[in-house]
């Protein structure tokens, strides 16, 4: 009796080993044919029969299962079963199918990148694209520029929980998104060119097809990255959160400004207008030929009624830019809205003539002040603020031929 039950075994083994084979060549076949749902459906048969397996057949059903999921565009699927193969060739220490499966993954991460920047660039479906560059990356996730771009998709599709997970999956990598671009003059056309590897630019270089080498080095992007997920964690109410995910961050870059500028940018949403100006100070002792900077501390000073400074700050900026619109506008309307006190004095002095002209006059003498810094606001950028304050500031100081020119022109803008 025991030898029937050993000799029922073996038989219904040989049966099994039997049906694994008929399965994997009956799936193999139609993916030869490109009939991917009939090898899917091999596969689904074959499947059922993996723990019998050996190694050979075990790597073989993935490999299969593999393709037929590529052949039906399935790329969720495909990634799994690719990763599954590799994982098990590298557990079981021999590459049967795992070197003649990467060609067939690489024009697979192709067909989704390129379909990922269509979603993104061409149909604007940035949540379809998100979940298209984070499959890329999976593919490949040595490249983890694409789960940057799956980050930034999912934040433009306003799906904040999922951007969250992607942007503290790269802080936590240590992706920082620096890269190199090696560009050459080309001798034949006059252009720049990025010729893609250091070794192909300085070959072509020698060759004196292209001319002035140079390495231009990207800015990192981990101040972005960190700066996005203390806002998501704001607009989602975790404020405390926020602020300990920026402050962490700058204490491993202490020197950073980009992220101490982050945290500037945080406070300002938070309306802590102090904590964001001693930011602010702190990021003009690192980088004193910023105008941006300057600009910065005259808009808090001028919010804190703290006009004498901010103007000096505006005047720091404009010194740094010469073109510099917005600050010579702040500087402006920060002079003028010394006129409030005034005319609030001259119509309390009514009655008393002699102290009414001396106020005008003063109200004058604060309209010549501010008027070169807004004639300079207006020569970069006309708009109809500017002409419309000029044209006020013509009438105060009775010069009729400019009055004339500005309300006309004012007329025109309306």
């Amino acid at each position: 009796m025991k030898k029937q039950i050993i000799a029922l075994s073996f038989a219904l083994m040989s049966i099994g080993v039997f049906a694994q084979k008929n399965e994997l060549k009956a799936a193999e076949k139609a993916i030869k044919k490109e009939q991917y749902a009939d090898a899917l459906t091999a596969i689904t048969a074959a499947e059922a029969l993996l723990g019998n397996m050996d190694a050979k057949s075990t790597a073989k059903f993935y490999f299969f299962k593999a393709q037929a999921y590529a052949g039906q565009k399935d790329y969720t699927a495909a990634a799994d079963a690719f990763s599954t193969l590799f994982a098990y060739e590298d557990e079981i220490g021999k590459q049967r199918y795992s070197s003649k499966a990467r060609p067939i993954l690489d024009q697979l991460r192709t067909e989704v990148s390129e379909k990922a920047l269509q979603l993104y660039n061409t149909d604007q479906d940035y949540g379809n694209a998100a979940k298209l560059f984070y499959l890329t990356y999976k593919l490949n996730p040595i490249d983890t520029a694409f789960m940057f771009n799956a980050a930034v998709s999912a934040t433009q599709a306003r799906d904040f929980d999922t951007a969250l997970v992607y942007y503290k999956e790269l802080k936590d990598s240590g992706y920082t998104g620096i890269t190199t671009e090696y560009l050459a003059t080309n001798v034949e056309t006059g252009g720049v060119e990025n010729i893609g590897s250091k070794s192909q630019r300085d070959l072509f270089v020698k060759l004196g097809t292209y001319t002035n080498p140079e390495d231009q080095v990207s800015e990192s992007k981990r101040a972005t990255i960190v700066k996005n997920i203390a806002l998501i964690l704001k607009d989602q109410g975790k404020v405390d959160e926020a602020i300990i995910a920026i402050k962490e961050a700058r204490a491993d870059n202490p020197e950073d400004l980009n992220l101490l500028l982050a945290e500037a940018e945080l406070y300002i949403k938070l309306e802590k207008m102090d904590l964001f100006g001693e930011l602010m100070e702190q990021a003009v002792e690192m980088d004193p030929t910023n105008p941006n900077l300057f600009f910065n501390l005259g808009v808090v000073n001028y919010n804190q009624k703290k006009n004498k400074i901010a103007e000096g700050y505006y005047k720091k900026a404009i010194e740094l830019d010469p073109e510099y619109r917005d600050a010579y506008l702040n500087l402006a309307y920060s002079i003028l809205n010394e006129r409030v006190a005034i005319i609030e004095e001259m119509n309390a002095n009514l009655n008393d003539f002699k102290k009414y002209d001396e106020l005008e006059e003063k109200q004058r003498e604060v309209c010549r002040t501010a008027m070169p810094y807004l004639e300079k606001a207006d020569q970069i950028k006309r708009s109809i603020d500017t002409v419309k304050t000029l044209l006020n500031i013509y009438d105060t100081l009775e010069m009729d031929e400019k009055s004339k020119e500005y309300r006309a022109l004012y007329n025109e803008m309306k």
